[in-house]
């Protein structure tokens, strides 16, 4: 479990190392606000195990953590999301909006220099998961990650690009995300877009799960006997795997993401794939299983601190 002085954690999964890198984790939206569908019984029964890591009752918000993986694999290293970003401009977007973060320091202290990442892996192109795509160098936004290939879906790149106008104009911020965060990888040369499927390397291969955002996508870890999936914010909180149907208020398609969600648990419990979302505090990673027509939680993830 995550203690408030532990930044970064690690486990091995087959021949692939992962470090867990928490930027934060605390009490974020309330159950209303960030699940609008939601019931107050399914976390009131469920109470004994979502609190504290999960689910906070006497405030009744949800807990959240914000954080990124990084995996080292086949002799090169891949960074999972990139966080919020310091100091960026994003109004209407609360906690987002100039928020300070301390992410390369974090990255640092578990062995991870900028130069040395080969890959990024952006599941998504929300908020959370771009911020440190890029730094500021001379008063321009450059890429963090000057040798990496990022990996954009297509998708999202078009939907939150100048070609869908910015996610149609619906917020003021997404111009801003895109030209920040975005917008520099492609003018440096460092971005790649996909579509459906791409493989990395012999262990890991993105696929398509859309309906949270357009190119909404998640990372499949195969090695040896091991198995698990990066999910990135194809579900927010264990609750949706108790019920998948529901989903969180920033699910663009809400049937296409609750089937895409229904699709990855299935096949999570049935080839015994690790579940690694990325905003699930505590151990941040559970298996899943069967439960009738529907799924139960099995084992959290056991992991060692990172340094």
């Amino acid at each position: 479990m995550m203690n408030g002085n532990e930044s970064a954690q690690r486990m091995t999964l087959g021949d692939v190392e992962v470090i867990r890198i928490v930027e934060w984790h605390a009490p974020f939206l309330s159950v209303s606000g960030m699940f609008p569908g939601s019931g107050a019984g399914v976390w009131k029964d469920n109470e004994d195990w979502l609190a504290p890591d999960h689910w906070e009752p006497g405030s009744g918000l949800v807990v959240a953590a914000l954080q990124s993986w990084v995996l080292r694999s086949g002799g090169r290293t891949v960074l999972v999301d990139t966080g919020a970003g310091d100091g960026r401009e994003r109004p209407g977007m609360g906690p987002f909006h100039r928020a300070r973060s301390d992410f390369l320091g974090l990255l640092a202290r578990a062995g991870v220099r900028p130069e040395e990442v080969d890959v990024v892996v952006n599941t998504h192109l929300h908020v959370d998961h771009v911020g440190w795509n890029t730094v500021e160098a001379d008063g321009q936004w450059v890429p963090a990650f000057p040798h990496a290939r990022y990996l954009i879906p297509a998708a999202d790149d078009f939907h939150y690009g100048p070609g869908n106008a910015y996610g149609g104009g619906a917020h003021e911020a997404d111009r801003l995300i895109y030209e920040d965060s975005v917008a520099p990888v492609h003018r440096a040369g460092q971005a790649v877009l996909w579509d459906g499927r791409h493989r990395i390397d012999e262990h890991l291969t993105l696929e398509s799960a859309p309906g949270h955002t357009p190119g909404s996508s998640v990372l499949r870890l195969a090695s040896g006997g091991d198995r698990a999936v990066f999910v990135g914010d194809l579900l927010h909180s264990p609750v949706q795997i108790l019920d998948p149907c529901l989903n969180s208020n920033a699910c663009l398609a809400p049937e296409q993401a609750a089937a895409s969600r229904l699709r990855i648990l299935g096949r999570a419990a049935d080839e015994r794939e690790l579940l690694v979302p990325a905003h699930f505090g505590g151990a941040g990673a559970v298996e899943v299983r069967r439960d009738g027509a529907g799924f139960a939680l099995g084992p959290w993830a056991a992991a060692g601190p990172a340094n």
